[in-house]
């Protein structure tokens, strides 16, 4: 499937791009964003499009950008937010603001025998400037026959709540803001995210047989990190269940193990494309379960800002500093192999028969102060052969880090699998030390060596064709002025 759409209607803030995709009984489903419009094709070639018209009189925009989908029996499941209709608004102070009266969160139940949509809830504030939580993640319960709804990215009516799947009961499971989850042994497990700025602190799991809630709170990343260092700003993005373990993606890389029986074996922290204040990471988009692996995507360039929007000075230039292309990695413990290098972000992924999907924008979310009358981006929808992504060479690939955003903090965790002349190469300003730390992500993950190498003024090229792990870096001193370059062949 190869299908292409450019720049239309859809104030916002920049670039939606193609969310939700999910392919169940011969029905192939995808919203739209920024447009808000849910297209369900049939093998007959027969395409229901949706405006979201039951919660409003349009023209609507939005409809998802977290990839709130889930499908059971008949029918699909399908959940976001929506303006409708949608207000834009230009303000004095400079740059364009969207107004908030209008947004609705959502969650649609899709029959697909009939062709019909049913509004199953919604929810609204009708607040200029601020809006209820977004439906981020739609999980069936499989024991209770219900939906389960996240909700993190808002001002009120936050945390885990169930939906009925008549929609005739709704309610709150837990006050805990939760962006992401999936299902994990009999449990639903979702982040905990008590402060979108910081990321996720934790992951919670609600037991589907009891209805009781197990807590894991990271005290010190440090302490649980393979490679010993922490990590800042882990802004949530997707999450999935495999080899007995909860694995949890977010800016920086991913935490597995057992967040429900953490004395059994402890969730661990694994360092993967981490660039320091860039916004490089694996945020609105999904993890798909292919081949018995895990397929992940690290994206180059969701969220941006044109004008400040709150981050001024220097986390402005950071937050528009594109390290290098996105990446879909496949995780096979105990390693982990890049397999695809593509532009700004893949948004969502399914799986429609022997056929890999990928849903994709040539542009960012942007910021505050960024709304944008059309939806800015290119969005589309690829295919390609499943046996063919996982029989491929990895690409060749460069990554380019300011010192500016790295500082003397741990950065990198890059798969080196399938690369035979990877090397590192630094610009620096001053004499330092690089230390090179080596770890794979087994069951457990497992830290494997540790390296340093001499770095003087000028240029310097380290060789990496040793090592077939992941590899995480960190200069001794920090050399604000410095340019790194990571290349892979």
């Amino acid at each position: 499937m190869h299908q292409l759409y450019p720049p239309r209607y859809g104030p916002e803030w920049g670039s939606g791009g193609v969310f939700g995709l999910y392919y169940h009984r011969g029905t192939l489903y995808y919203v739209l964003s920024m447009e808000a419009e849910a297209f369900f094709h049939y093998s007959d070639n027969e395409v229901v499009k949706y405006k979201f018209q039951l919660l409003g009189p349009g023209p609507a925009s939005g409809g998802d950008t977290y990839n709130a989908v889930d499908a059971v029996d008949n029918y699909i499941y399908f959940g976001g937010w929506v303006h409708n209709p949608a207000v834009y608004k230009a303000r004095s102070s400079g740059g364009i603001e969207i107004d908030f009266r209008n947004k609705y969160s959502h969650v649609h139940a899709y029959d697909i025998d009939n062709r019909s949509v049913k509004l199953l809830w919604k929810d609204s504030i009708n607040h200029e400037r601020e809006w209820v939580g977004e439906v981020s993640q739609v999980i069936y319960d499989p024991v209770n026959d219900r939906l389960l709804l996240a909700r993190a990215d808002g001002h009120v009516n936050l945390g885990i709540y169930e939906l009925s799947r008549d929609g005739a009961v709704f309610k709150q499971l837990s006050s805990m803001p939760g962006l992401k989850g999936s299902l994990f042994l009999d449990y639903a497990c979702f982040d905990i995210q008590l402060d979108w700025r910081q990321g996720i602190s934790g992951i919670q799991c609600l037991d589907l047989s009891s209805g009781k809630w197990f807590n894991y709170v990271v005290e010190s990343w440090e302490k649980i990190s393979v490679d010993g260092y922490g990590v800042s700003s882990m802004t949530s993005g997707y999450s999935t269940s495999a080899f007995a373990k909860y694995y949890h993606f977010f800016r920086g890389g991913v935490i597995v193990g057992n967040p429900v029986e953490p004395w059994i074996d402890e969730p661990r922290f694994v360092r993967l494309f981490d660039y320091g204040l860039s916004p490089y990471a694996p945020s609105r988009s999904n993890a798909l379960p292919i081949g018995g692996g895990i397929l992940a995507v690290f994206n180059s360039y969701t969220h941006g800002s044109l004008h400040s929007g709150g981050f001024g000075g220097e986390g402005f230039t950071h937050s528009n500093t594109v390290v290098g292309p996105t990446v879909l990695v496949y995780i096979t413990p105990p390693q982990a192999r890049i397999l695809m290098a593509l532009g700004a972000r893949v948004t969502s992924i399914a799986k429609k028969g022997s056929e890999i999907l990928l849903g994709y924008s040539t542009a960012p979310n942007l910021g505050s102060a960024d709304a944008t009358l059309i939806d800015i981006g290119y969005r589309g929808i690829m295919g390609i052969s499943e046996s063919s992504l996982l029989s491929q060479h990895s690409p060749p690939l460069i990554f380019r880090i300011n010192g500016a955003e790295i500082g003397d903090k741990c950065f990198g965790g890059i798969p080196l699998l399938g690369y035979s002349e990877p090397r590192l190469l630094v610009k620096a300003t001053k004499s330092n030390k690089l230390e090179v730390n080596v770890y794979d992500i087994g069951t457990p993950p497992m830290k494997l060596e540790e390296l340093s190498y001499d770095i003087a003024v000028g240029r310097s090229e380290v060789d990496l064709s040793g090592i077939k792990h992941i590899a995480s870096f960190r200069l001794e001193k920090p050399d604000y002025a410095s340019t790194i370059y990571i290349e892979l062949t």
